[in-house]
C-alpha cells in the first residue's frame, strides 16, 4: 500500500469535508462548484447552464452561523492555567501561549482556528513538535481535516494509541541556481509519524517525509519516459532528554471527542438545507428571468411593420378584427418556489441558525429566549468541551516537551489547563443573583475568588481585571471613604465658625 494511501473513513468523509468547506467559502466557491452544487436543467446549454447560475443567489446561513457559535464561544476570554513565569518551565509555557505556533499567533487565537475547523467540519489536528536548532521551543502545528488523510490505533502497553498518523502537507522547496527570489515554489509532502515497539519492548516514534518525484524508466520501444513516485527524503527520530517519544505527539480536535474516529460536523445539516435553498433560489430566480416582464402579441398586423411601445406610438391595422394584447403570468407557480425557500429558513432556524430568525412581534422574556435558545447552547456546549480538552492535551505536549515527566499524561489539569467560554447567556445576572451571591460569601458558602469569578462570568466585572485587583480597588474605596468621613466633621465645624 503506498504511502499515500487514505484511511477509509477519509474516502467516506473527503466529498462532505469539500462540501461545508465550499459552503463556508460563499457564493463564489458554490457557484465554482457547477452542476455539483446546481444540477443542468435538460436541453441547457453550456452557456444557459452560466445564465442561470449567474442569476441564482446563495443565502450563506451555514457561515453566518458558524460565526455566531464562534462568537458565542469567544463572547469571554478562554481560562488558562499556566505555571508561574518566574522558572524556566513558566517562561517557556508562557511564550507558547504569546506565540502558539512560531508565526505570531497567541494560543487564543490559535484556539479560534481549532474551533472554525472543529465547527465547521467537524474535525481538526494539532502536531506539537520541538524546534532544535534556533529558538529551542515547542509549538503547535495546526492542520486540516483534509490534510488528516491516513491513522491507526491499536493497544500498546495496555492502553489504545495512535500509531500511525499520515499528514499531508506543502513544504517550499528548494531554491535552485536561477530561481526567481520572489516566485513561490511549494512542493507537497507527505509526513508519516509511526509508532514503534522495539526487540526490548521498548516504544519510540519514528517522522519520515516522503516527496513525489520522478524517475527515469524504460517503456516500450526502447522510450525515456518519466513517472513519479513517493521518495522517503527524511527519516529521524525526535528525542527528549535524549530518550525517543513515547508517543505520537499528535492531538485531534473534534466536536464530541478528541479520539481519532472521524465525527459528524456541527453544521453538516444546514448545509445541506442551504444548497437545497440555493437550488430553490436558482429554479425561482429563472422562471422570473422569463415570466416577470409582459411580452406583447399582435394579431392582424403586418409582419414587417415596426411596432413601437408607448404613449405617443399609436398601432394601425387595416384588417377587421386585428388585436393585441400582453403575455403575463398567471398562477401558483413561483409562489411554489417561494414557500418551498421559506420552509428551507425556518429548517435552517430550527437547526442552528436562530440569529435568522425573523423578529416576533409579541415581546418575549429572557426566560422564554433562553429556552427557544437551549438547543444551540447544547450544541456549543458539546463542541467547548470537547475543544477544552484537546486543547489542554496540546498544553500537556508542550508542558512535557519542557518538563521531566516521563509521558504526557502524567500532567495534571493542576499544572496546565484550557477551558473555553461555556456561558452563552448575554442577559447577564439579575439583582436578586447579585445578592444572593454576596449573601453566600458573607455566610462563608462560598470565598471572595468564588464571588469575583461568578460576578465576572455575569458581566458585573470586566473580564480583564484579576480578582487580586479587585480586592486592591475594593480596599482603596474603603480608604477613601475613611478618609471623607473623617473630614465630614471638620468642614462641619468650620461652617459652624
Amino acid at each position: 500500500m503506498p504511502v499515500n494511501s487514505n484511511h477509509p473513513d477519509y474516502d467516506v468523509s473527503a466529498a462532505d469535508w469539500l462540501r461545508a468547506r465550499d459552503v463556508l467559502a460563499g457564493e463564489d466557491a458554490v457557484k465554482a462548484g457547477g452542476e455539483k452544487y446546481l444540477p443542468r436543467l435538460d436541453s441547457q446549454t453550456d452557456e444557459e447552464f452560466a445564465a442561470y447560475v449567474n442569476r441564482a443567489s446563495f443565502f450563506n446561513a451555514t457561515a453566518r452561523t458558524s460565526e455566531a457559535y464562534q462568537g458565542l464561544i469567544f463572547r469571554r476570554p478562554p481560562f488558562v492555567k499556566l505555571p508561574e513565569g518566574g522558572s524556566g518551565l513558566g517562561r517557556a509555557m508562557e511564550e507558547f501561549a504569546n506565540d502558539a505556533d512560531m508565526l505570531g499567533t497567541s494560543l487564543t487565537a490559535y484556539a479560534k482556528m481549532v474551533v472554525g475547523d472543529v465547527i465547521g467540519l467537524g474535525r481538526a489536528g494539532t502536531l506539537v513538535d520541538w524546534e532544535s536548532e534556533a529558538e529551542q521551543r515547542a509549538y503547535a502545528v495546526f492542520y486540516r481535516a483534509e490534510q488528516i488523510i491516513n491513522w491507526r490505533v491499536e493497544r500498546v502497553n495496555g492502553r489504545s494509541v495512535p500509531t500511525l498518523v499520515v499528514l499531508r502537507e506543502v513544504a517550499e522547496g528548494a531554491s535552485g541556481s536561477g530561481q526567481d527570489d520572489f516566485e513561490a515554489s511549494p512542493v507537497e509532502q507527505i509526513r508519516v509519524l509511526r509508532l514503534l515497539v522495539g526487540n526490548e519492548g521498548d516504544v519510540f516514534c519514528r517522522v519520515e517525509v516522503w516527496q513525489e518525484k520522478e524517475r527515469p524508466w524504460s517503456a516500450w520501444a526502447g522510450l525515456r519516459r518519466a513517472k513519479k513516485e513517493w521518495v522517503l527524503v527524511e527519516s529521524r527520530l525526535p528525542r527528549r532528554l535524549g530518550r525517543p517519544l513515547p508517543l505520537i505527539p499528535f492531538v485531534f480536535h473534534g466536536p464530541r471527542h478528541s479520539r481519532p474516529d472521524v465525527d459528524r460536523g456541527p453544521l453538516e445539516d444546514i448545509v445541506a438545507v442551504n444548497l437545497d435553498h440555493y437550488r430553490l433560489d436558482a429554479d425561482f430566480k429563472h422562471g422570473l428571468h422569463f415570466t416577470a416582464l409582459p411580452t406583447a402579441w399582435v394579431s392582424g398586423f403586418d409582419k414587417g411593420a415596426s411596432l413601437r411601445i408607448g404613449s405617443s406610438s399609436a398601432w394601425v391595422s387595416e384588417t377587421p378584427g386585428a388585436t393585441a394584447g400582453f403575455l403575463e403570468f398567471t398562477g401558483q407557480g413561483l409562489t411554489t418556489f417561494e414557500r418551498a425557500m421559506d420552509r428551507d429558513e425556518r429548517l435552517m432556524t430550527v437547526l442552528g441558525s436562530r440569529m435568522l430568525e425573523e423578529a416576533k412581534r409579541v415581546g418575549e422574556t429572557a426566560t422564554a429566549i433562553e429556552l427557544r435558545q437551549s438547543g444551540e447552547y447544547s450544541i456549543l456546549g458539546g463542541v467547548a468541551f470537547s475543544v477544552s480538552e484537546s486543547l489542554t492535551q496540546v498544553l500537556r505536549w508542550v508542558y512535557w516537551w519542557n518538563s521531566t515527566e516521563e509521558l504526557p499524561d502524567d500532567v495534571s489539569d493542576t499544572q496546565v489547563l484550557m477551558q473555553l467560554n461555556t456561558d452563552f447567556s448575554t442577559k447577564g445576572l439579575a439583582s436578586q443573583d447579585v445578592q444572593a451571591i454576596v449573601a453566600a460569601w458573607q455566610a462563608g458558602a462560598i470565598s471572595q475568588d468564588t464571588m469575583h469569578e461568578l460576578f465576572r462570568r455575569g458581566e458585573v466585572l470586566p473580564e480583564g481585571r484579576t480578582n487580586s485587583e479587585e480586592a486592591a480597588l475594593i480596599k482603596r474605596d474603603e480608604r477613601e471613604r475613611v478618609a471623607q468621613e473623617a473630614l465630614a466633621p471638620a468642614h462641619g465645624a468650620a461652617e459652624q465658625v
